[in-house]
C-alpha cells in the first residue's frame, strides 16, 4: 500500500480520531503540543506493539508497522478487513462478550486471545482494546494493541508445571523434608515432615538443630553464609506412643537471587536452609537384631570356653587331692619298708595307682582349653549393659523381674576385653534373677547403677534374692561353689568365681554385700564391681 492511499491518523498526545487522507488538529484542544503530526504519526508507527485502529465495527482502517511483524499480514492485506481474520475461532465466546460489554461501557479491555497468523501459526495475543472519543465524548474509532505471548505462557506454564511437579515429588518422598529462610522460618515441608511434627507433638526443625549440635558438637557450624552441611548423620527422637526412633539427617545451604524490585539491579542473595530425614528405624532395628544374636552367640561363645576351663580346673582341682594323699601314702609306706620296699605288694599297688593318678592330671592339663587373649580395647560399660539387658530382656520378662537402671551420663572408658566383661555382666545379671527365683518372693526387683568414683567405675547389681549368708561371701567365689541346691537356704554362687577371674583380669576389686536389713530398699544381695579408669578415657 502506497502513503497516498494510507489514512491519515489525527493525533495530539493522545490519539483522537482517524480521518481518510487528511490530518486536522482541533483548536483550543489542551492536549496540544509543539509537535507535529508527523512526528506522532512516526512515533506509533515505529512502536514495537502492534497498533491497529478500527471502526466501530471492528474493520481495521490502520497498522503499523509491528503489526505486520507480529500476525505477518501485510497492511494492504489487512486495511478494510475485519479483526476478526486473526481469530483461531477457539477463544471462548464468553471472553469477547465481555471485550464488547467493556467498549460499550466506553472503558478498555485487557485479556489475552488466541490468535492465528498469516501461515496459520497459532500464537496467544495479549491484547489491549480502547475505546477512541472525539470531544463531545462519542466514540469513534477503536485502538487495539496487542503483543505476542506465547513464549513467555510457555515459560509460565513451565515454571507452574516444574513447580507442581517437584511439589508432587517432595509430598510423595517418604522423607521429612523442609526448607527454612535465614530468619528459621519454615517456608516449605511435604506432607512426610508434617505427618513427623504430628508424632513429635512439636516442631521438628527445634529437636533436629538441637540433636545435630550436641551429636557434633564444635563440627556442628554454619559456614560464613549461615548454612549447614551435613550428611548421614543418624539422630534418634523419642517420641510418645511411638518409642525411639531413628533417623538419617541431609542438611545444605542454598543461595537464592532476592526477585524484590529493589534488588533488580544489584542482584543480592538469600541464604535458606534445606533438611531431609529419612527414617531408618526398621533398619537399625533389624541392624539390632543381628548384632544382638551375634553378641549372643559371642557371649555363649565366652561362656562355653570359661565353663570349659572352670571344669578342667575344677577336675584337676578335684583330682589332685586324691594324687597328692597317695603321693603322701606312698612315701610313708616307704619309710616304713626301708630295705623291703621293693618287695612291698601294696607299695608296689600304691605306686602304680599314683602313677595313673598323675598321668590323669597331666592328660587333664594338656587338654584344657587354653586361654585366647582377647584384644584390649576402651570399653564403655554402659553399653555393655546395655546389650547384656538386651540379651536377657526375654528372660527378665518371663520371670517377672522388675528391672531399672541409673547409668552416669559421662561415663568414663576401661581398657579391657568386651567380650569377658560383657560376659561378667551376663554372669551377674543371670545369678540375680535366679536368686530372686529360688527365693519365691512376691517382689523380684533388679537394679543396676554405674558411676564414676575416684579412678574406678563402679558397677552395682542389686536384686531382692535371700541374700547371700555370711560365712559363705567368701566361698562363693570359689570354682565350682555353689548354693543352688541348698533347699530353704538357696542362694547364688555358680558363675561369681567367673565374674572374679574377669574382674582380676582387668586389675579390679569385686564386693558382694547383704542387704537384709528390714529397712533397706532393696533387701537381698549387691554385687559391687570396681574397675580402674584408663588415664586418656575422658
Amino acid at each position: 500500500m502506497s502513503n497516498s492511499n494510507k489514512p491519515t491518523l489525527q493525533v495530539t498526545n493522545r490519539l483522537t480520531e482517524v480521518k481518510g487522507g487528511r490530518k486536522t488538529r482541533p483548536t483550543g484542544d489542551p492536549g496540544n503540543t509543539n509537535l507535529s503530526d508527523d512526528v506522532f504519526f512516526k512515533a506509533v508507527e515505529s512502536c514495537p506493539v502492534a497498533i491497529s485502529i478500527t471502526d466501530l465495527h471492528a474493520n481495521i482502517l490502520y497498522a503499523n508497522k509491528a503489526f505486520s511483524q507480529v500476525t505477518a499480514y501485510g497492511p494492504d492485506e489487512v486495511i478494510g478487513k475485519n479483526e476478526s481474520i486473526l481469530s483461531n475461532h477457539t477463544t471462548p465466546s464468553l471472553v469477547y462478550e465481555t471485550l464488547w460489554g467493556r467498549l460499550f461501557q466506553k472503558k478498555p479491555w485487557v485479556g489475552v486471545l488466541v490468535n492465528r497468523k498469516k501461515d496459520n501459526a497459532r500464537y496467544l495475543a495479549e491484547l489491549t482494546v480502547a475505546p477512541v472519543m472525539d470531544d463531545n465524548g462519542r466514540v469513534t474509532n477503536y485502538l487495539g494493541m496487542h503483543r505476542d505471548v506465547t513464549d513467555v505462557h510457555r515459560l509460565q506454564s513451565q515454571v507452574v508445571n516444574n513447580k507442581s511437579l517437584i511439589e508432587a515429588v517432595v509430598n510423595a518422598s517418604p522423607s521429612a523434608t523442609v526448607v527454612l529462610d535465614d530468619q528459621g522460618e519454615i517456608l516449605m515441608d511435604n506432607l512426610s515432615y508434617k505427618a513427623l511434627a504430628s508424632d513429635m507433638g512439636e516442631e521438628p526443625v527445634n529437636k533436629i538443630f538441637a540433636a545435630l549440635e550436641k551429636q557434633l558438637g564444635e563440627r556442628f557450624t554454619p559456614d560464613k553464609e549461615g548454612g549447614i552441611h551435613v550428611n548421614g548423620v543418624e539422630l534418634s527422637f523419642e517420641m510418645q506412643g511411638f518409642g525411639q526412633r531413628c533417623f538419617s539427617c541431609f542438611g545444605t545451604s542454598i543461595s537464592i537471587k532476592d526477585d524484590s524490585i529493589d534488588y533488580f539491579f544489584d542482584r543480592a542473595t538469600h541464604n535458606y536452609t534445606l533438611l531431609v530425614l529419612t527414617e531408618i528405624t526398621e533398619i537399625r532395628r533389624r541392624q539390632d537384631q543381628a548384632r544382638l544374636h551375634t553378641l549372643k552367640e559371642l557371649v555363649a561363645e565366652e561362656e562355653f570356653i570359661q565353663c570349659m576351663t572352670e571344669t578342667y580346673n575344677g577336675a584337676i582341682h578335684q583330682l589332685e587331692k586324691p594324687v597328692n594323699m597317695i603321693a603322701a601314702a606312698v612315701s610313708m609306706l616307704q619309710k616304713r619298708a626301708g630295705a623291703k620296699a621293693d618287695a612291698d605288694p601294696v607299695l608296689e599297688a600304691m605306686r602304680n595307682a599314683l602313677a595313673e593318678g598323675q598321668k590323669a592330671l597331666d592328660i587333664l592339663t594338656k587338654q584344657a582349653p587354653e586361654k585366647q587373649q582377647s584384644a584390649q580395647v576402651p570399653v564403655n560399660i554402659n553399653q555393655l549393659t546395655r546389650e547384656v539387658v538386651s540379651i536377657l530382656a526375654q528372660k527378665m520378662s518371663a520371670s517377672g523381674v522388675e528391672f531399672s537402671w541409673e547409668p552416669e551420663s559421662h561415663l568414663p572408658h576401661i581398657v579391657g576385653s568386651e567380650n569377658q566383661l560383657r560376659t561378667m555382666i551376663k554372669q551377674l545379671v543371670e545369678n540375680a534373677i535366679e536368686a530372686m527365683e529360688r527365693n519365691r518372693g512376691e517382689s523380684r526387683d533388679l537394679k543396676i547403677t554405674s558411676r564414676h568414683e575416684d579412678q574406678f567405675v563402679v558397677l552395682e547389681v542389686a536384686d531382692t534374692g535371700s541374700g547371700i549368708a555370711e560365712d559363705l561371701a567368701i566361698k562363693v567365689f570359689e570354682p565350682f561353689f555353689t548354693t543352688k541346691e541348698v533347699g530353704h537356704n538357696s542362694s547364688r554362687g555358680m558363675g561369681l568365681s567367673m565374674v572374679q577371674e574377669i574382674v582380676n583380669e582387668h586389675a579390679g576389686m569385686v564386693s558382694l554385700t547383704d542387704n537384709r536389713q528390714p529397712d533397706s530398699s532393696m533387701p537381698g544381695c549387691k554385687v559391687i564391681i570396681y574397675l580402674p579408669v584408663t588415664h586418656d578415657s575422658h
